[in-house]
């Protein structure tokens, strides 16, 4: 019993020293090994391509003259993005899901051949898939589902295995992971280009790390006062005091239901904010777990048939000017066209995109910019 007590004891101090936590999420088949093949994604993940295309491959396959050693095991990953405007990924479900409001570091080996040779899908004929791509990572809640952009890398130039690190501060328990090889953005074409993937670590739960900035007092500089020749000041001509005008802010109504406003809650300028209306990631085209917010809306103006509302579409501030303004419109119009399909007068709703010209949080952490793309509806009128 004692031996037994004794061996328990020092397989806990090895765990504790170890930096084993049983907080930290597994990948299956991290160093994605299989047996070389093209168009085989490794045991335990999941191709998550476009209908039509090849799924991604393990390395080293001399079939597309990659050769590289692999940085961890036998085997590695190769995706590509193509100059038909499509693009690999994978994904796995995790070994446990993360949490809400938490913080990770995860930890993946990445690098670009300098020889993947396959088919142009444009012009059919031999090319070289050289071109740098970068690695998006998405958590969401089934296979391929991009619910949230957790983080990206910079184009990956490197021919040799660099380690990236990564934070992940997820904004839901997201069970699944996806992984995407992407373009440079903003993408001006499509293009033939290559991303080798090695070793990911696990996700190890750090602490959320706030940083505050702290301003220095403002220093007022003296000034030498002139000496002033004094003379009998006129006198005051009676005045009627004026009251001081405010301007009313318009009122902003958030953390909660729109299902659940009074109409003693609305006033004309009014304006919701709607926290879970998701999309794809950079597209207007609508998620599942949004149309519970969507059909809310709905039911509010069946409600309050008198109600005029204007959709406007928000977007982070990661992207310039013309591709914020028209990714916020698209998807304000999406949200329009969705009411008026389900019954609502094209009258009484109308759309607007403002891109990135009215950020509510700082574009530095992933809340913020979670904060930042955001739909919104603005009461334009209410009836007697």
């Amino acid at each position: 019993m004692r031996l037994r007590t004794s061996a328990l004891i020092i397989l806990s101090v090895f765990l504790a020293f170890s930096g084993w936590s049983q907080d930290a999420i597994t990948l299956t088949n991290a160093s994605f090994e299989d047996i070389p093949r093209h168009s085989h994604v490794p045991r335990g993940w999941y191709d998550c391509g476009f209908p039509g295309e090849s799924a991604p491959d393990t390395q080293p396959d001399p079939m597309f003259q990659v050769s590289k050693a692999s940085q961890q095991g036998d085997t590695y990953l190769g995706m590509v993005v193509r100059d038909n405007d499509t693009w690999e990924a994978i994904s796995q479900k995790l070994s446990r899901p993360m949490e809400k409001d938490k913080c990770y570091e995860f930890s993946i080996y990445l690098a670009r051949s300098e020889s993947y040779i396959s088919v142009s899908r444009i012009t059919e004929e031999q090319a070289n898939y050289v071109t740098p791509a970068k690695l998006r990572v998405y958590g969401g809640f089934d296979y391929c589902d991009k619910q949230y952009l957790l983080g990206e890398t910079k184009l990956v130039i490197n021919t040799r295995w660099i380690e990236f690190n990564f934070k992940f501060e997820p904004i839901a328990n997201y069970t699944h992971i996806v992984f995407e090889a992407f373009y440079n953005t903003p993408t001006l074409f499509p293009y033939n280009g290559n991303l080798l993937m090695d070793n990911a670590s696990e996700l190890k739960p750090i602490p959320c790390e706030e940083q505050l900035v702290e301003k220095e007092p403002e220093v007022t500089p003296k000034t030498v006062e002139k000496p002033v020749v004094k003379a009998d000041p006129p006198k005051p001509k009676p005045t009627t005091p004026t009251p001081e005008k405010r301007e009313e802010k318009p009122t902003v109504i958030e953390d909660k239901k729109i299902s659940d406003l009074n109409r003693s809650d609305l006033k004309e300028g009014s304006t919701i904010r709607l926290d879970k209306l998701y999309f794809e990631v950079n597209k207007a085209v609508i998620t599942n777990p949004s149309f519970e917010t969507l059909d809310e809306i709905y039911t509010f103006l069946i409600r309050n048939p008198d109600v005029s509302v204007e959709v406007g579409g928000h977007t982070n501030g990661l992207c310039d000017d013309n591709y914020c303004n028209e990714l916020s419109t698209n998807r304000a119009k999406a949200v329009y066209d969705y009411l008026v399909k389900k019954g609502i007068s094209s009258s009484r709703v109308r759309y607007r995109g403002y891109g990135k010209s009215q950020a509510i949080a700082e574009n530095t952490t992933g809340e913020g910019r979670r904060k930042n793309q955001r739909v919104e509806i603005k009461i334009l009128s209410l009836g007697g």
